[in-house]
């Protein structure tokens, strides 16, 4: 017999042989299902049949996003309403009306009453808002991976100590952290923590990020904090991993990275703001210095342009027991002399890896031609011979030579190499990667034993691999 849903909708009579497959798993497995789906999504399913009608309603995880429309303050508080779960595993919600501002604390209470471990609350998407956190969202026993995103002028500012016991990685983003004493209550209450993001997040009276008594903590991301009183000075000495994207106008000093063995550091850009190639260029020889004994270190293209500017100008730089490096940038003019003169200067590097990218929000070529005229330099002669094998390349014009160029002179800069890989993603034409291929073994070289794996991506979203000796014709 056919059963009608709620709005009316008739689902299709089944004949005797058709076996719904689904419908026989046990409820656990079609609530963990369902728990990858947005809320509204699955409560959808419990027209299907008797059997599906209250399985949404002991899913481990709610997630309420936003979906296209706005979320309903009424909507949210009937779903929660049917809830029966006793234990939450995630509970996700995304906020783009002002109006319902008023529910976000009982719907945090809610989670926390049903022990959530995995909690994001997305506020970021309204418009206009001057909230601030509730003191009671500072106490929470059972999470144990939280994220949490405001709008511009809302406010995290714990009156009392924060308890966040079992809590191992947090997440901040665009968070105004208004007091200097925010940032020290929220490390005091997390014992066990492991990592921590801080993105996007303005930071006032806060001038040391002291970690040396989180003991756990071994990941830490920072990227394109505002710190309005000034330099900030990290103190990290347990952390492992560590990926600093500094803004251009924002200093920032590594005091104590000693356990350091992994890095990720690029430099943000903003075309509204002044560009102090001066200041740049210190803050990359002081980084550069402070991890020239990390193991892995990746390089965004920001960074390398202005490694450029210090070798061009010939400021000092270290020699590095970098092990594996990885740069993620275009094959450029302005990137080149900074990739040779890291790859140089590391003497025991043993793998290379290029993510060949031509996206975000990277300095302008421009910005780097001017300072250098104003500095007293021509231009065109500024450039290495070898660097300007590569001047206005971009995608539309970007040949299979130019590419066996970049990792002959790659090549040619290391004498340790033992394995290289070059990511081109769909920046070089199918037509000019299988040319590359033919390329590449040939190469000239004094190491034989460089292993070469290069990788592409066609425009239907294939990805291809080929690996290769520099000197043979395998």
């Amino acid at each position: 017999m056919a059963e009608e849903d709620r709005d009316g909708a008739t689902a299709a009579v089944r004949s005797p042989n058709h076996r719904d497959l689904i419908s026989t798993l046990p409820d656990v497995i079609l609530q963990t299902i369902l728990s990858s789906l947005p809320t509204k999504f699955a409560i959808r399913t419990s027209i299907l049949s008797k059997q599906w009608r209250h399985v949404w309603c002991n899913t481990p995880s709610l997630n309420f996003e936003w979906c296209g429309n706005y979320l309903c303050a009424d909507s949210i508080n009937e779903t929660l309403t049917h809830y029966k779960a006793p234990k939450m595993m995630s509970f996700h919600f995304c906020l783009t009306a002002i109006k319902n501002t008023p529910y976000i604390e009982s719907w945090i209470e809610f989670a926390k009453s049903r022990n959530v471990e995995n909690m994001t609350i997305d506020l970021g998407s309204r418009a206009y808002s001057d909230y601030t956190i509730p003191d009671s969202f500072y106490i929470n026993s059972s999470v144990k991976q939280l994220t949490l995103r405001l709008a511009f002028h809302d406010r995290m500012v714990p009156r009392f100590s924060v308890s966040w016991t079992s809590l191992k990685e947090l997440v901040l983003r665009n968070c105004n952290l208004f007091d200097g004493s925010t940032m020290p209550k929220i490390l005091s209450g997390c014992p066990v923590l492991e990592s921590l993001t801080l993105y996007m997040c303005r930071c006032y009276n806060f001038k040391v990020l002291d970690l040396s008594k989180s003991l756990r903590l071994t990941t830490l991301e920072i990227a394109n904090n505002c710190w309005v009183s000034g330099q900030i000075h990290i103190v990290a000495p347990h952390i492992h991993n560590l990926t600093l994207t500094v803004p251009p106008y924002w200093p920032c000093n590594l005091v104590d990275v000693s356990s350091l063995t992994e890095a990720r550091l690029d430099i943000g850009f903003n075309s509204q703001e002044a560009f102090d190639a001066d200041f740049l260029q210190q803050f990359v020889q002081n980084i550069i210095e402070k991890l020239r004994n990390v193991d892995k270190l990746t390089f965004g293209e920001n960074f390398i342009k202005i490694l450029s500017l210090v070798e061009l100008r010939c400021l000092p730089l270290p020699l590095f027991k970098f092990k594996a490096l990885t740069f993620e940038t275009m094959i450029s003019q302005y990137a080149i002399p900074g990739i040779v003169k890291l790859v140089q200067s590391s003497r025991e590097l043993k793998k290379l890896t290029v993510h060949i990218k031509d996206e975000g929000r990277i300095i302008p070529d421009e910005f780097l031609d001017y300072y250098l005229k104003c500095h007293g330099s021509k231009t065109d002669k500024t450039w290495t011979s070898e660097a300007r094998v590569f001047k206005n390349i971009i995608r539309e014009n970007v040949e299979s030579m130019h590419m066996a160029s970049f990792i002959e002179l790659v090549l040619r800069s290391t004498k340790s190499l033992e394995n290289m890989v070059v990511m081109f993603g769909s920046y070089l034409e199918e037509r000019r990667f299988e040319e590359l291929l033919d390329m590449v073994p040939v190469l000239s070289h004094e190491n034989n034993n460089v292993s070469i794996v290069l990788g592409s991506t066609t425009k239907s979203d294939q990805r291809f691999f080929y690996s290769m000796k520099v000197g043979s014709n395998v």
